[in-house]
């Protein structure tokens, strides 16, 4: 039994009501996860600016999706893998893409694997990336501020795959197509 409750707009922390309900205007439902979030109006709000903001960057949407299935599949988090999965299918990206993505390993496209490697090196040493790793980054065709992109994305997308692990935030019936479980 979850120690966190499931949050509608109508039951939910005043502060997180208004949030909620613009989720759900954009999405056209309120993903199960961000009734679990709103326990925390702070978190959830924090992750939503987060993500507004890492949606802003540089990268396109297809780069920015391999930062956030990095993260994901190295956290864990099989809604946010689900989630972002779905996204890619709506993005057109190549199955094999996708499925390497899933699976962690080498990308097809090796300027995107270069952003892969890259993000793993983020998350490996915690930021301080060896010149190495950097290097290659910028050698595949990046620029130093996609670096700091990636920064924010691995940030935003921890605060995501950490709460939705912390609440056991369940997969919501439309993302069941592209389920996903770590491997052993």
């Amino acid at each position: 039994m979850s120690r966190f409750t499931a949050y509608e707009p109508d039951t939910a922390p005043a502060a997180a009501r208004p949030v909620m309900a613009g989720v759900r205007r954009t999405l056209g439902h309120l993903p199960a996860a961000v009734g679990l979030m709103a326990g925390s109006p702070e978190l959830l709000k924090g992750f939503l600016a987060a993500n507004a903001a890492f949606e802003a960057t540089d990268l396109d949407p297809v780069a920015r999706e391999v930062v956030v299935l990095t993260v994901a599949t190295r956290n864990c988090c099989h809604l946010c893998v689900a989630m972002h999965t779905a996204t890619l299918v709506r993005h057109a990206a190549a199955p094999e893409l996708i499925e390497a993505l899933r699976t962690g390993t080498t990308l097809p496209d090796p300027r995107l694997e270069a952003l892969r490697r890259f993000t793993v090196a983020v998350l490996d040493h915690r930021g301080a990336v060896p010149d190495a790793d950097l290097d290659a980054l910028l050698a595949a065709g990046w620029q130093p501020r996609h670096a700091l992109d990636v920064v924010l994305g691995v940030g935003t997308y921890t605060i995501s795959t950490f709460a939705n692990r912390l609440t056991e935030a369940p997969l919501d019936a439309p993302l069941a197509a592209y389920a996903w479980t770590p491997a052993a």
